[in-house]
């Protein structure tokens, strides 16, 4: 008989459960590194890397990183820029190297020369400075062999002097 007069429930054993065998997993990509200079702070110095650096506040200084720069509206740069990819809507003064892409939006400003591979311009977008059009580093072509210098049927091969030639 239970506490309140009703029938009193079995109480069950804890059983437990078999260890199930683990499971391999795939390994999962290692984050990209993420870095954010938020509105109101200034750094000052080289920025090198990998990765995603945003910047929202100001940088005096070069920054040079394998990976995405994105200036936004309120950003400030003044130094050098090289990236892969490059998204400005802010202020970048000096210059600016995009390796695949770069993107200047309605809003922002570079002073400075630019080199990339494509551009985009928006509508209000402002370019103070010269452009150098290059291949994208993932569709560059290697350079083709030199040509090899065919003999006609009327030369004359000194085997002795080419092989010597060749070999000090």
């Amino acid at each position: 008989m239970s506490f309140f007069g009703g029938q009193a429930k079995p109480v069950q054993a804890y059983v437990p459960e078999p260890e199930e065998t683990p499971v391999e997993r795939a390994e999962l990509p290692s984050p990209r590194a993420n870095t954010l200079i938020t509105k109101g702070i200034t750094v000052s110095g080289s920025i090198q890397g990998h990765g995603v650096i945003q910047v929202e506040g100001a940088v005096e200084g070069e920054i040079t990183l394998d990976g995405t720069v994105i200036v936004a509206s309120t950003g400030l740069v003044k130094g050098p820029v090289q990236a892969d990819t490059i998204r400005i809507a802010g202020h970048v003064e000096g210059n600016v190297v995009a390796r695949d892409h770069l993107k200047l939006e309605n809003s922002g400003v570079i002073t400075g020369d630019l080199t990339t591979g494509s551009l985009i311009i928006e509508d209000g977008g402002c370019l103070n400075g010269r452009t150098t059009m290059t291949p994208k580093k993932t569709v560059q072509a290697e350079e083709p062999p030199a040509p090899q210098p065919v003999l006609s049927s009327g030369d004359e091969l000194d085997l002795d002097r080419d092989l010597d030639s060749d070999l000090f």
